[in-house]
This record gives structure tokens, C-alpha cells and sequence, in this order.
């Protein structure tokens, strides 16, 4: 994995990329539905501001973070939602304002957090390097929502090599979530980067295999496209198990997308 200061780098070049979509659009524009059910662009990117501001706030005030999930406990089916529904109804230069304040904030603060700290989070504690890999993972995935939305493609880059890491990483979550008990050999993933190189994870021996293209991958574990649109492939029966339920975020299965949505 990139060290921090590349990750953070690599974070703000994606909120810029997203941002660049977004900024120039009408206010009528904030309200188109987008693949996520109930969520217009301004939810997608109200998500992205709230969570980056309690990121901040995780990394600079660990007492009020912990009070934010004292808040949140009775309503830990809701409180996401909620956010993004409050954040939403702000004005869009407004939405756009405070989400470009708050992703700088944290890029700065978690430059500050000394090494080998681990930051408070509303699950494990994460050290800086995987908070702001979290984040991109996000940033990406609720980005392509919303280029989805808007009919755009977007260029792939070699900053899904920190997405497809979280895929990879999180197997056997996406097992546990799903109440199954993750295979003990490890798997050997090989993607095609979008400059043609292979980045590859697991042992080159590993009986069960993944490949295909690092887009196709990032797609599936943030469950952006149906496993049935993508032209990933699977050796092995315990690989092709998890295609069928990878997940690169936190919390809950999610309910992904429907075959041929966006062909």
C-alpha cells in the first residue's frame, strides 16, 4: 500500500475529479435520483460531507466524536440516512461549500495524527492510512452514482488500486456479514490496471483465483454494477462464492445493483 501523504494525495485528486462533476451543475440538478434508492446527488454528496466531517472530528476531538456515537446508538439503522437527508436539504453552494471545507480539514488533520496512532470510528479504530483509504473507497463509490446519474463515464486511474485493496482485504468480512464462515486458504486476485499492468494480491500458488480488470473489480466490491455485467472471473468454487457476496464497505449487505442497469 502508498504511504499516507500518497493516500492523502491520491484522496483530494478524487474529490477534485467528483467535484469537477458536480460543481457546475443547475440547483433542479441536486435533485435527480441517482442509483441509490431514495438518494438525489445532493444525499450522495451530503453523505460524503457528513462523513468526512466526523472523520475530522475523530482525528482532532476524540470526546465529541464519541459523543456523535452516543448520539447515534439508539438509531444505528437510521443515523446514516438521516445525515445525508439533512445534509441534502442545504443549499447546493452550500452542500458544496462545507463538503470541500471538511475534506480539506481532514486531509490536513490526518497529515498532523502522529504515527501509530489509531483513530476512534464507529467500528475498529483505524490508523490514518486506512481512515483516508476509506474514504477514497467512498468518495469513488458515491462518485460513480452520481456519473451514473448524469450519464457520464469517467476515466479509470490508478488510484483503484487503493479500492481494489480494500477489496481484497475485507474477504473475509464480506463473509462474516453474510453469517458464513470464510474459506482458510488464501485466494490469488490478478486485476489489469488502467495502464495495462497487473496488480496482483495472495500467493501465485493459491488454487482459488479472481481476475479481471481493476475497474470491474472496484465495481463489484463497492457494488457499483451486478457481478452478471462485469467480466470478472472466478477458478475455483470458494472464489466464485465470494463474487457473489464481496463488499468493500462497513456495516450491513448492501442491495448492490439489478443485471443490466446501466447497459
Amino acid at each position: 500500500m502508498a504511504d499516507l501523504a500518497a493516500l492523502l494525495d491520491d484522496f483530494t485528486a478524487e474529490c477534485a475529479d467528483l467535484d469537477r462533476i458536480v460543481a457546475p451543475l443547475s440547483g433542479a440538478r441536486w435533485a435527480d435520483p441517482t442509483p441509490a434508492a431514495g438518494w438525489t446527488i445532493a444525499h450522495q454528496i451530503g453523505h460524503l460531507l457528513w462523513t468526512d466531517e466526523v472523520a475530522l472530528l475523530s482525528a482532532t476531538d476524540a470526546e465529541a466524536f464519541a459523543q456523535q456515537v452516543r448520539e447515534a446508538l439508539p438509531r444505528m439503522e437510521t443515523f446514516v440516512d438521516e445525515a445525508a437527508e439533512q445534509a441534502a436539504a442545504l443549499e447546493p453552494a452550500r452542500l458544496l461549500e462545507r463538503w470541500r471545507r471538511g475534506r480539506a480539514g481532514l486531509v490536513e488533520a490526518l497529515h498532523a495524527v502522529p504515527a501509530g496512532t489509531k483513530l476512534p470510528w464507529f467500528g475498529p479504530p483505524m490508523s490514518p492510512a486506512s481512515m483516508v483509504s476509506a474514504r477514497l473507497m467512498e468518495t469513488w463509490a458515491h462518485g460513480q452514482d452520481v456519473a451514473d446519474t448524469l450519464a457520464i463515464t469517467r476515466t479509470p486511474t490508478a488510484r483503484l488500486r487503493n479500492i481494489a485493496h480494500i477489496g481484497v482485504r475485507t474477504r473475509n468480512f464480506a463473509y462474516a456479514v453474510h453469517g458464513r464462515t470464510p474459506p482458510e486458504a488464501e485466494f490469488r486476485i490478478e486485476l489489469t490496471a488502467p495502464a495495462g499492468e497487473i496488480w496482483s494480491w495472495g500467493p501465485d500458488s493459491a488454487a482459488q483465483r479472481v481476475t479481471g480488470t481493476a475497474l470491474d473489480f472496484c465495481l463489484l466490491v463497492t457494488q457499483r454494477r451486478h457481478r452478471d455485467d462485469l467480466a470478472l472471473k472466478a477458478l475455483g468454487a470458494d472464489a466464485d462464492e465470494w463474487l457473489g457476496i464481496a463488499q468493500a464497505f462497513a456495516g450491513p449487505t448492501g442491495t448492490g445493483r439489478t443485471p443490466g442497469q446501466f447497459s
